[in-house]
């Protein structure tokens, strides 16, 4: 049962200079993801004068926020495991492949690398606001949290069959390509919807910066719960309980 694999870890984590540097690398991770994603919304808008509400405009973000990703996941792979977001990390640690010390540490490293980016962004673009998470016209809170349960689900379960699962063989080798066209096809899914956010820490930073909290609780809790049922279904159905513990996890 990966539920008996749960791991707390202990405190001293927190500053072992391992854990410090894999923070470090998510906080860097999550701005870089952050500043693309956030900033083509609002070049968009400057350029087309609020088109980023569009079919234009939701693919151009898809498509930034693809690459964004596939960047962010791939420069932060060796050195923190790539997770770039709460609910990965969450999903990581109920499947017992990461310690509650160090994923306290890692969403720290991500709600600050979003808002530190989302105040570059608004310096640099003389005020500009970024734009916090919204429901769009006729989308109930239900509705949008149905919806971020399931995008989630199928972002961390891709990152656990192509990055997590010590079977993946090759598949390594393309984890950020895979969740990077995961992240960008549920944009395309949902984004009309209600943002399609799937990270808690891309709706931090604009909400803390705008502070625009309005339905917020739904881009937390619905990437945590989808994020949280990969992890445990991926881990119960798919990986052996004797496999090696995975580099994000603790060995000190």
């Amino acid at each position: 049962m990966p539920i008996s694999r749960i791991a707390v870890g202990r405190p001293e984590e927190a500053t072992h200079p391992d854990a410090l540097k894999a923070g470090l690398a998510e906080f860097i991770s999550t701005l870089i993801f952050v500043f693309a994603g956030q900033g083509s919304g609002m070049a968009f808008s400057k350029l087309t004068s609020n088109g980023s509400t569009t079919p234009a405009g939701l693919v151009a973000a898809s498509l930034a926020h693809a690459f964004g990703l596939f960047v962010a996941v791939s420069v932060g792979a060796n050195i923190s495991g790539g997770h770039v977001n709460p609910a990965v990390t969450f999903g990581a640690f109920v499947g017992g492949n990461i310690s509650f010390f160090r994923g306290i540490l890692y969403w720290i490293a991500q709600l600050l690398g979003s808002t530190v980016a989302c105040l570059f962004l608004e310096f640099s673009t003389h005020g500009m606001t970024t734009t916090a998470f919204s429901l769009s016209t006729d989308v109930t809170v239900w509705d949008a949290f149905v919806l971020e349960i399931v995008m989630t689900f199928g972002l961390v379960y891709t990152v656990y069959a192509t990055a997590i699962d010590p079977k993946k063989g090759s598949l390594g080798t393309i984890a950020p390509i895979a969740i990077g066209f995961i992240a960008g096809a549920n944009i395309l899914a949902g984004g009309a919807f209600d943002g399609a956010s799937m990270n808690p820490a891309v709706s931090f930073g604009p909400a803390l910066v705008s502070w625009n909290w309005v339905n917020h609780w739904v881009y937390w809790a619905g990437p945590l719960i989808g994020g949280g049922l990969a992890g445990l279904i991926y881990e119960f159905f798919f990986i052996s309980n004797s496999h090696e513990p995975l580099p994000s996890s603790t060995d000190y």
